[in-house]
């Protein structure tokens, strides 16, 4: 009996461990409207707002599905948007 409890107070912290590691994965609605505010930084190369570092930042799970779409390729793969700041918000820098 001595044994059981043991053996169940070592799995129940183990448990604790593994949720407490379990990455929490935020749901993000894929709309490339919501880059508008870093449309003249990916076009003309011009300083992005806190609002577009933001946005890129929110917007980086849906990245690979914009490039996968001929409609925004050009603008996830443009010079300026392989430009530092906005490159750093790239996942595949």
């Amino acid at each position: 009996m001595k044994n059981n409890k043991a053996a169940l107070l070592l799995l129940s912290v183990a448990l604790a461990l593994l949720v407490a590691h379990v990455p929490m994965t935020v749901s993000v609605t894929c709309d490339p409207n919501e880059l508008s505010s870093c449309l003249l930084p990916i076009l003309f190369g011009t300083t992005p707002s806190t609002t577009c570092c933001q946005k890129l930042r929110e917007q980086q799970p849906c990245f690979c599905e914009y490039i996968a779409n001929p409609d925004y390729q050009g603008y996830i793969t443009s010079p300026n948007a392989l430009k530092p700041p906005i490159h750093a918000t790239m996942p595949f820098h």
